[in-house]
C-alpha cells in the first residue's frame, strides 16, 4: 500500500512540476504574444479604463476624456474638433487612432515606459501611468485665421516657422468632428459612414496627406535650381527664352497667360509668373540637376514624418526633355503637400536653411513634468544663401509689384508667390489656386511665418490671378495673426 501511495506522490509531483513549468512558460515567455492577442478584452478594458492625457495648443488642452460607465469607461472628447481635426487626429473605441492621436498614443495612453518613475517599471509591474500629455507647436490664433479663411471650402493651410521648423498652423477643410468617432455603437459606426461617404471627404488631412500640381508656386524651386547651378548668374539679365515657346521634341508651343514674357529675366519671370522662362530654364537645368534641387526642398521624400507621416511631394526622376520642361512650372506629374510648399517658401526665408517641420513641442508626464522636447535641426542645406538672398527680393517684388499683391501687410516685409494648377483630363478641371509666402516684421532679424494655401474650388479666368485672389488673402490673414503673436 505504501509503495502504491509514494507511485501516486510522485505522479502528483511530477504533475505540480510540469503545471508550474507551463505556467512559468505562459506568464513569462508567452506573455507579450498573448497580450497582443486581439481575442484578449482585458488589454482593451485597462486601456480605456483611466482618462487619456491630453493634446495641448498654446498652453491649453483641446482633448479631454469622460467616463461613460461602460465595461470601456473612458471615451475620448474634444474642444472646437473641427479645427483641430487635422492636428489631433481621432481616437475611438471602434476604429483606432490616427495623426498625433497615433503617433504619441503610448504617451497619451499612459503605457510609454518614459512616464514611470523608474526604469522597467512599467515591465516588472505589469501596469501602465496615467497618461501623458503632448504640448503643440500650433498657434490658436494662426489656426483660426487658416480655418475662418478657408471657410469650409475645400483646400488646406501650412505654417511652418522658418528658423525652427515649427508647425504654426495646419488646417484642412471641409472638416469633421472627431468625437464622433470615439466611442461605440451605432452612432459611431453610422457617422463613420456617413463621413466615408462624403464626396467632400471631411477626413481627408489635405495639408499633409493630399498632394497637388503646385503650378506656378513651383516656379521659386527651379529658380532655385537655376541660380544654384550657375544657369543663371543675373537674375536681372535677359534669358533669351523666345516666346511662344515650343517644348523640346515636339511641335507644342507653350503659352503664356502674362504679357512680356519673351527673353524676360528671371526676376521678371518670377514677378509676373512667365511659363516659357521658367520651363527652359528647368530644361537647361536637366533631370540630374532638378531631381538634386528638389530632393533638397523635401520632394521625393518618403519617410518624412512630424510624428505624423506626410505624403511624399513628387517629382518624377526619369523624365523626356518635354516633360522635364511641364515639370518645371509644376505641372505633368509633379505634386506637392501643402506642408511642402511651405517648407519652400520657408527655406527662402531662413537663407537656405531649410529646417525639419514639427508639430510637437514635448511630451510631459500626467503632472506636467517633460518626457521628451523636440528642437530645431536642420532637415536640408536647400539652396545657397545667395540664392535664397536673391529669391526673397523676387519674392517681396510679386507682392510689391505683381500678381501677389493681396498678401501685403503694411509696415511688414512680405514675399509671396502666385500658382494656379491645371488639373484633369485636358485639364478641363477647375484649377487649384495656390500661394506660397513669407512674412518679416521690421522689429525681428529674422521672418516670423512661412504660409502656403491651397483651396481646390477657386475660381480662375486665368493663371494666377487665382492664387492672388482666391489664396493670398488668406496667407495674409495667418501671416498677420502670427506677427500680433
Amino acid at each position: 500500500m505504501i509503495r502504491y501511495i509514494r507511485r501516486a506522490a510522485a505522479l502528483l509531483l511530477v504533475l505540480l512540476v510540469a503545471l508550474l513549468l507551463n505556467a512559468a512558460r505562459i506568464q513569462v515567455f508567452e506573455a507579450d504574444s498573448l497580450d497582443s492577442n486581439p481575442a484578449n478584452r482585458r488589454l482593451t478594458i485597462a486601456r480605456y479604463g483611466q482618462a487619456r492625457g491630453n493634446i495641448l495648443v498654446g498652453g491649453r488642452t483641446v482633448t479631454g476624456s469622460k467616463n461613460t460607465g461602460e465595461q470601456l469607461a473612458y471615451e475620448r472628447t474634444y474642444l472646437d474638433g473641427p479645427l483641430y481635426a487635422p492636428v489631433t487626429g481621432y481616437a475611438s473605441q471602434t476604429y483606432g487612432t490616427t495623426l498625433i492621436e497615433n503617433a504619441e498614443d503610448s504617451v497619451l495612453s499612459g503605457t510609454d515606459p518614459m512616464l514611470a518613475p523608474f526604469p522597467l517599471w512599467n515591465e516588472i509591474t505589469r501596469s501602465q501611468q496615467p497618461g501623458g500629455n503632448v504640448v503643440t507647436t500650433v498657434k490658436d490664433s494662426m489656426q483660426r485665421a487658416a480655418y475662418e479663411g478657408l471657410g469650409g471650402r475645400r483646400g488646406a493651410v501650412a505654417a511652418v516657422e522658418p528658423s525652427t521648423g515649427k508647425i504654426l498652423a495646419l488646417v484642412s477643410t471641409p472638416s469633421y468632428d472627431p468625437g464622433l468617432l470615439s466611442g461605440t455603437g451605432s452612432s459611431v459606426t453610422d457617422a463613420w459612414a456617413r463621413l466615408n461617404a462624403s464626396k467632400s471627404r471631411p477626413m481627408l488631412n489635405r495639408a499633409i496627406r493630399q498632394t497637388y500640381p503646385p503650378g506656378s508656386t513651383f516656379k521659386i524651386v527651379t529658380a532655385a535650381a537655376a541660380l544654384d547651378a550657375d544657369v543663371v548668374t543675373d537674375p536681372d539679365a535677359d534669358t533669351g527664352t523666345p516666346s511662344p515657346y515650343v517644348l523640346p521634341g515636339t511641335s507644342t508651343t507653350l503659352p503664356n497667360e502674362a504679357q512680356g514674357c519673351e527673353q524676360a529675366s528671371l526676376a521678371e519671370a518670377i514677378r509676373i509668373s512667365c511659363n516659357t522662362v521658367m520651363a527652359d530654364l528647368g530644361v537647361r537645368v536637366g533631370l540630374d540637376g532638378m531631381v538634386d534641387a528638389v530632393r533638397k526642398f523635401g520632394f521625393n521624400d518618403t519617410g518624412l514624418k512630424i510624428p505624423s507621416g506626410v505624403a511624399k511631394s513628387n517629382f518624377d526622376t526619369e523624365m523626356t526633355r518635354d516633360q522635364l520642361a511641364l515639370s518645371s512650372i509644376g505641372q505633368f506629374d509633379t505634386t506637392a503637400t501643402p506642408l511642402q510648399m511651405a517648407m519652400v517658401a520657408s527655406a527662402v526665408a531662413n537663407g537656405g536653411d531649410l529646417k525639419h517641420p514639427y508639430l510637437v513641442d514635448r511630451t510631459t508626464t500626467h503632472s506636467g513634468a517633460s518626457v521628451h522636447r523636440n528642437g530645431p535641426h536642420t532637415y536640408h542645406q536647400a539652396m545657397n544663401p545667395r540664392t535664397a538672398m536673391q529669391l526673397r527680393r523676387m519674392m517681396v517684388d510679386v507682392v510689391e509689384n505683381g500678381t501677389g499683391s493681396n498678401a501685403a501687410i503694411d509696415g511688414v516685409t512680405v514675399g509671396g508667390k502666385t500658382g494656379t494648377a491645371q488639373h484633369g483630363i485636358d485639364n478641363s478641371g477647375r484649377p487649384y489656386a495656390w500661394f506660397i509666402s513669407w512674412a518679416q516684421s521690421p522689429r525681428s532679424g529674422q521672418p516670423a511665418v512661412a504660409v502656403a494655401v491651397v483651396v481646390e474650388d477657386a475660381a480662375a479666368n486665368r493663371a494666377d490671378i487665382s492664387g492672388g485672389g482666391s489664396a493670398a488673402p488668406i496667407a495674409r490673414s495667418v501671416m498677420a495673426a502670427a506677427l500680433q503673436d
